[in-house]
């Protein structure tokens, strides 16, 4: 089952965007374009709809997250009890797209 939608934050590069829950999952993000075809639909069903997912192997106490400043670059810091990692999420423009 798919998180809230309030459990998500948006990141993005002009040219298409990312949904990332709460638990460290891009649920849902089009490629290479905002009208293109889904590559990872989690949001829509289960994990088995697609998803890339960066989170910590043992279980999760607390997750605390932030945009860096006026940005869409998202950090989610996780704590478990053997530790913290943050894990830094963004999408980058791609060159052709910069030199346009």
């Amino acid at each position: 089952m798919s998180l809230r939608i309030e459990d998500y934050a948006l990141i993005g590069n002009t040219r298409t965007a990312a949904l990332v829950g709460n638990d460290g999952s891009i649920d849902w993000l089009c490629m290479p374009r905002f009208d293109s075809g889904a590559c990872f639909a989690a949001l829509l069903g289960s994990p088995a709809n697609g998803r890339w997912l960066i989170a910590p192997s043992n279980a999760v106490r607390t997750v605390r997250r932030r945009y860096r400043g006026p940005t869409l670059i998202l950090e989610n810091e996780f704590v478990t009890d053997s530790g913290t990692v943050t894990v830094v999420e963004t999408s980058c423009r791609s060159r052709s797209a910069i030199n346009k």
